[in-house]
């Protein structure tokens, strides 16, 4: 089974590559996002030390390397889902012999792999010529970086799931899916970091899983969590992984008697 979604993985990423042309176009365009928040920054520090426990360099790389780990793990296998769905193909693949939600999710690292390979590392490369900001010097920054940006991939595709799970009950949900895009950019620290919002928002925040998907990496990379409060934050996203996967298997079991009773 392994050898299986193994496949998976890797059949998606080549399909990803025969369109390669589009992320090189968003390569371009994820760089004009990031030089726009570069000087929207600089002018909102004014010469200042710190905002939100930031230093400017620390906001420099939080705002490059937020963009990026964005190209990682995102994904659209709520569509996917949905338009199965709509067309009756999900009928076929859960009488295959295999897991339907983490063929999806196996399909989503493919495409998490190439973003990762062909769009994120050439785009921090070719924005570090123009934008001043320092990688991290130490190997152990970097492991727990990347530990938490997978970790991170695994809570946005079980999101992903959940959304287009939904499908099964409201047969159309592209509000509902349009919705969480937008909570997910917005609260996840992508539009602004999470030590930005007020206090009671803070403390809200502290109760969704959403900042555990880009915030906490980024404040990883850029040297803004040291070794102690990144290892909390890897116990805290390995949490929210276990958390998300109960009403995954809740709705998904509920969804399965629901398509055999529309099947008759």
């Amino acid at each position: 089974m392994s050898k299986l979604y193994a496949e998976l993985i890797r059949i998606r990423f080549l399909t990803m590559l025969a369109y390669r042309v589009n992320y090189y176009s968003g390569i371009i365009i994820y760089n004009i996002n990031i030089g726009a928040y570069y000087f929207l920054w600089g002018a909102i520090y004014g010469g200042q030390p710190q905002l939100g426990g930031l230093s400017p360099e620390q906001m420099t790389a939080y705002v490059a390397i937020s963009w990026m780990s964005r190209a990682f793990y995102f994904n659209n296998i709520d569509q996917e889902i949905a338009q199965d769905v709509r067309e009756g193909k999900v009928a076929i693949e859960m009488i295959r012999p295999y897991n339907y939600l983490s063929v999806k999710a196996a399909q989503a690292l493919g495409e998490g792999m190439f973003r990762l390979f062909f769009f994120a590392i050439p785009g921090i490369l070719l924005v570090s010529l123009f934008i001043p900001f320092h990688f991290p010097t130490s190997l152990q920054t970097w492991g727990l970086y990347l530990t938490s940006l997978l970790l991170a991939f695994v809570i946005n595709t079980e999101i992903n799931l959940l959304t287009g799970v939904l499908t099964f009950f409201l047969f159309r949900n592209e509000g509902i899916m349009w919705a969480k895009r937008v909570m997910v950019d917005l609260l996840s620290g992508v539009t602004l970091p999470i030590s930005f919002f007020p206090g009671w928002a803070q403390a809200l925040l502290a109760f969704l899983p959403f900042q555990a998907i880009n915030y906490y990496p980024s404040m990883i990379f850029a040297g803004a969590a040291g070794a102690d409060k990144a290892a909390q934050v890897l116990l805290l996203q390995a949490l929210w992984i276990f958390v998300l996967l109960v009403p995954i298997a809740l709705l998904w079991r509920q969804a399965k008697q629901k398509l055999v009773v529309q099947g008759g």
